[in-house]
């Protein structure tokens, strides 16, 4: 099987047309709208009834809390747990999104260029309104570090101002593009198998195994890969925020 055909996005139902563009509901939507059913079950089902000594689902939905309460905080200090709702929900979001795209015959959404910019996007833009909103024209201060000589210094506010512009190109490229080869690899050793299978008969599937255990390994691997790439893309988050809440160098 061509191992690119599992990132095709699927029209399920039909929604209506918007001038020549055809509106539809995605498996790409289905499972992120499983998603957020998944998590709004399990939250509250953690939260409703909350014990001196917490159930497991209690634990998980405590530990969690305090994992990104904590990430938030060593990064954009105390203040920066105004925008805690925003973090914690993101992470979750693409962590499950992530885990669900580890599922055989599932669809990663992650894996799709244009879900994760929308995401990173949605980030720059709540880091630049929120700067100018507080600091008004001192948000600027960002692009000009101190201490820099006067000669020099047009070079390093030009390089400071295409970084921050860049920033939601190497957020979403980053975690897309991890997600993307890990599939890849996933389903290129899985197609070893059924090849070495369907052409070698059982000499084949004993050849079969050095594959398999790659794909074990490879599974191991990517669900480190997939807990990683949402506290990479929830960290990075916290470091623009620390920036609009603090933009002085």
């Amino acid at each position: 099987m061509d191992p690119i055909h599992q990132f095709q996005v699927q029209n399920l139902i039909p929604l209506g047309k918007l001038g020549n563009a055809s509106i539809a509901f995605t498996n790409s939507a289905a499972f992120m709208l499983a998603a957020v059913v998944l998590l709004t079950v399990f939250l509250l089902g953690a939260t409703t009834r909350k014990a001196a000594v917490p159930s497991r689902l209690q634990s998980a939905a405590e530990l969690t809390y305090e994992f990104v309460a904590d990430m938030l905080c060593s990064t954009a200090g105390k203040e920066g747990m105004r925008f805690f709702p925003f973090v914690f929900t993101l992470f979750m979001f693409v962590l499950t999104l992530n885990l669900f795209g580890l599922i055989p015959y599932a669809f990663s959404v992650t894996s799709h260029i244009i879900i994760t910019a929308a995401l990173a996007l949605t980030v720059f833009l709540i880091v630049l309104t929120y700067g100018l909103v507080r600091h008004g024209l001192h948000f600027f201060n960002l692009f000009v570090p101190k201490g820099v000589p006067i000669l020099i210094l047009p070079m390093i506010v030009a390089i400071e101002i295409l970084s921050f512009v860049s920033r939601p190109i190497s957020h979403s490229v980053r975690l897309f593009a991890n997600m993307l080869a890990g599939h890849i690899a996933l389903q290129v050793f899985a197609g070893f198998i059924i090849l070495l299978g369907t052409t070698l008969g059982a000499i084949g599937w004993v050849g079969g195994v050095l594959p398999f255990a790659m794909i074990v390994a490879l599974l191991a691997l990517e669900l480190l890969v997939a807990f990683l790439q949402a506290y990479v893309f929830a960290i990075l988050t916290c470091i623009y925020l620390n920036d609009a809440i603090h933009p002085g160098h």
